[in-house]
């Protein structure tokens, strides 16, 4: 294996555990608690929601992985059938959507650990690290970053055991609070006000559909993989549907284990445990099983640190692809002779510290986070039907059963959770976005003009409407989502619906020409067997 290469190593069960890896960290230690508070019993079905709704998203990309199969491929398919901007554009969206979640994950393991070391939070700001906290965020994501090093067989070991270890203690979490604390009355108490509305929301914004998102290691270790084609089906979807059971058995056992006089005073909303840093570990202690709560002490380094791990991996594959693609300068296309992207692992580091200052608590900055991730996935329903279309006969893989129908219900879904996420985290989202179209338009300034690519505004015009008119739907909708109220919460998400449909119309209208993506898919597949096995 010469310098320069990536090495496929990994196999079908390695990138399953990546993706179940990923998917079981912070969220089972958080999630279940803020999604109560927002939902009550209806938490059960807004997993169920999540699930599905990634599951739509798992099955796009289990036919669009196998087609490109490069590491980081997420990037080369956000610049198939759109343009150069769109592509720039959606790789930097692809770049903070994957750096910011190791530092997340390392804000939950000292968030825990802050239960008997105490010191790594601010005083009085709930979930804000102090100084302290800081230093050893930055030393927790350099052990990470350090150990992703290792070549991609062993970083896929390392992975696989801790995900062993990820997947038993929170099944056993089930089976302890359960068998110990059993009140199915906790189940009839509804939020007050809003109860539907909750439901749908805490999706967005209690940790739901974050915690889902680890679906996507194994399509961004494709390059790594064996057998690309048989490998990325298995482990996206198995990865979705294995978690899904064992997030919802975790739900309903936090539901029905808190102690009812804890509800007695402003219901879920109120819900206040000792420790509430630890709701889980809390919890144990106050059914009666203290011994389980240090178990669950000792995950929540494990769990979160594994997801954090795992995120380092991928995000510095995702950081490589978008240097080839031009989105980085290509100094981080670097493989050294391990088949390690070393200089886009130092890069997802250094961005990494700076998402590990005080900013906004676990919950608030996930919200971000998921947004910021559902809409770079967006992406994939309308890449797959011009593919379909540009590439009818292709062999592939894995064919989506009903793709005309599928693929616009997942682009529907998509914008679902963007608008569930409320009006604060939209703005935001866009302002962002904003801010990377006119940094990109400022370098297009000073780069000479034989080197500057065609922007290809033609072909991705239709993305300001987009964005303006979704932006516009959260500011006139429902108050409990920020809005002013014009607009009822099912009867926006109608509109929102149709908005989709169009922009869905319009995006394959004005896609490049289906020669411009047989000429790049062309190229692909030679870069790939130039790389060889």
């Amino acid at each position: 294996m010469g310098e320069g290469q990536l090495r496929r190593e990994g196999g079908k069960f390695g990138l399953l555990y990546a993706s179940l890896g990923a998917i079981v960290g912070s969220g089972w230690l958080f999630g279940p608690l803020h999604a109560a508070q927002q939902a009550g019993p209806l938490s059960l079905v807004s997993w169920l929601i999540g699930a599905a709704a990634i599951l739509l998203l798992a099955l796009v990309y289990a036919e669009l992985g196998p087609l490109i199969p490069r590491s980081g491929a997420i990037v080369h398919i956000s610049h198939l059938g759109n343009g150069s901007l769109l592509g720039w554009i959606w790789g930097w969206i692809l770049f903070f959507s994957y750096v910011t979640i190791a530092p997340v994950e390392v804000t939950a393991v000292l968030t825990y650990a802050n239960n008997y070391l105490p010191g790594f939070l601010q005083e009085g700001a709930q979930g804000l690290l102090s100084r302290r906290g800081f230093v050893a965020a930055v030393l927790l994501l350099g052990i990470f970053v350090a150990f992703n090093f290792l070549v991609i067989r062993w970083v896929l070991r390392i992975n696989s055991v801790a995900t062993w270890w990820k997947l038993l203690i929170p099944a056993a979490t089930v089976f302890v609070l359960v068998s110990l604390s059993w009140h199915p009355e906790n189940l009839h108490l509804l939020p007050s006000h809003g109860a539907l509305e909750s439901m749908f929301a805490a999706v967005a914004t209690s940790g739901i559909v974050f915690s889902f998102f680890g679906f996507r290691q194994a399509i961004d270790l494709a390059g790594e993989s064996k057998d690309p084609g048989r490998t990325l089906p298995v482990a996206v979807i198995g990865a979705v549907l294995l978690s899904a059971l064992l997030y919802e058995g975790l739900q309903f056992a936090f539901l029905v284990a808190v102690n009812p006089a804890d509800l007695s005073h402003g219901g879920w909303a109120g819900v206040d445990l000792p420790g509430l840093t630890g709701p889980f570990a809390a919890l144990a202690l106050a059914v009666g099983a203290g011994w389980w709560s240090t178990v669950l002490y000792i995950d929540a380094l494990i769990s979160p640190a594994g997801t954090g791990f795992i995120y380092v991996t991928s995000a510095a594959r995702v950081s490589m692809a978008a240097a080839e693609m031009g989105v980085f300068p290509r100094f981080f296309t670097h493989i050294n002779r391990f088949g390690v992207p070393w200089r886009a692992l130092l890069l997802v580091y250094g961005v990494g510290i700076l998402f590990s200052f005080p900013f906004p608590s676990w919950q608030k900055l996930v919200g971000y986070i998921s947004s910021v991730t559902v809409l770079s996935y967006a992406l994939g329903p309308i890449v797959l039907l011009q593919l379909r279309r540009a590439m009818p006969k292709a062999p592939r893989p894995f064919r989506l059963w009903a793709a005309p129908i599928l693929a616009p219900l997942a682009f529907i879904v998509s914008n679902w959770i963007i608008f569930w996420a409320g009006l604060e985290t939209l703005s935001f989202t866009f302002t962002a976005l904003a801010l990377l179209l006119g940094l990109y338009l400022l370098l297009r300034l000073f780069t000479p003009a034989p080197e500057r690519k065609p922007l290809g505004l033609r072909h991705m015009w239709w993305v300001f409407p987009y964005f303006a008119l979704l932006w516009l739907c959260s500011y006139l909708g429902p108050r409990d989502l920020g809005g002013l109220g014009h607009i009822t919460f099912f009867t926006d998400m109608a509109i929102v619906a149709l908005l989709s449909l169009t922009v869905l119309r319009l995006a394959m209208t004005f896609a490049v020409p289906d020669r411009e993506i047989l000429r790049y898919m062309a190229e692909i597949n030679e870069s790939k067997a130039a790389t060889g096995p």
